[in-house]
């Protein structure tokens, strides 16, 4: 079993408006950090940039608005458990763009994020993440989609993240 996490934002303003400047130059340096994230077992590229390949075709939640750019922020990973999940997105610079999210998002009405434990071959898709992500909303934490508030474990029990672990990590990633 592997943690699959997709995380979904909406631009305020159209995605080359100058307000969203500083997102565009932190989201290279961020993709470059989470390729080196201790517990990334792998993510899904975009079909219109360099990198990994897509995990099939990119689709948005029923929350997504076309502002005239064709494409909002979404990510779609795989991780070995929740604390590396977890210490990447609370910890370094990616902590640092999410304290700046204000600045550049509308301010969600959905979760921000949907994880669950993919155990199929292969990778998960675009859609998985959008109809976790849309569940969860709908119907709050699941052990088919849950977030790092109300997590479950491999087995579809409710669990509790690590923080011991989750500070180990951080740790190791300063050094």
């Amino acid at each position: 079993m592997q943690l699959a996490l997709y995380t979904f934002s909406l631009f305020g303003r159209p995605a080359d408006d100058p307000s969203n400047d500083g997102f565009h130059e932190l989201n290279d340096l961020i993709f470059k950090d989470v390729d080196r994230a201790e517990g990334l077992l792998a993510r899904s590229g975009y079909a219109s940039d360099p990198g990994p390949a897509p995990w099939g075709a990119e689709v948005y939640p029923k929350f997504y608005i076309d502002r005239g750019d064709g494409w909002s922020p979404a990510t779609l990973s795989l991780w070995r458990d929740l604390e590396s999940a977890f210490a990447f997105t609370y910890f370094g610079l990616h902590a640092t763009a999410l304290r700046r999210g204000r600045e550049w998002f509308e301010k969600p009405h959905w979760p921000p994020l949907a994880l669950w434990w993919h155990d199929r071959s292969g990778h998960p898709q675009w859609s998985d993440g959008v109809a976790r992500l849309e569940a969860l909303h709908a119907q709050g934490a699941t052990s088919s989609a849950f977030n790092f508030k109300q997590p479950f474990d491999q087995l579809g029990q409710p669990t509790k993240l690590d923080m011991s672990r989750v500070q180990a990590i951080e740790a190791r990633r300063g050094k």
